[in-house]
């Protein structure tokens, strides 16, 4: 998901190395031994650079890691970054759902509004 970038306070900021997706709040973050670190506390910056921050948990110390640790989150935790991107206007969407020839039949295409 992330990799380590810097402590601040006694938090860990981390950026994401999954350029498609966005982690949940609150998700666990994990070692690559399954161990839980702590939980995303916020998540930062531009869309196309994702940084998010986890609140560590008991035990644990921001300030442990070094710069380039990789850091884990489940799959289920993941959101794609196209729930958070402008959705495109479609126009006349609605002829896609219509068989052409009931638009024919009912002259539909012929009418002026």
């Amino acid at each position: 998901m992330g990799s380590f970038l810097h402590a601040v306070e006694d938090e860990m900021l981390c950026s994401s190395v999954m350029p498609d997706k966005v982690p949940y709040f609150n998700a666990n973050i994990y070692l690559q031994n399954k161990s839980v670190i702590g939980r995303v506390d916020e998540i930062l910056g531009p869309i196309n650079e994702v940084y998010f921050s986890v609140k560590m948990g008991e035990g644990m110390v921001a300030s442990s890691f070094k710069k380039g640790d990789k850091v884990y989150i489940a799959g289920d935790k993941l959101l794609p970054i196209e729930r958070f991107l402008p959705k495109p206007k479609i126009v006349g969407m609605w002829l896609s759902f219509v068989p052409m020839t009931w638009l024919h039949h009912a002259n539909v295409l012929n009418r002026s509004h």
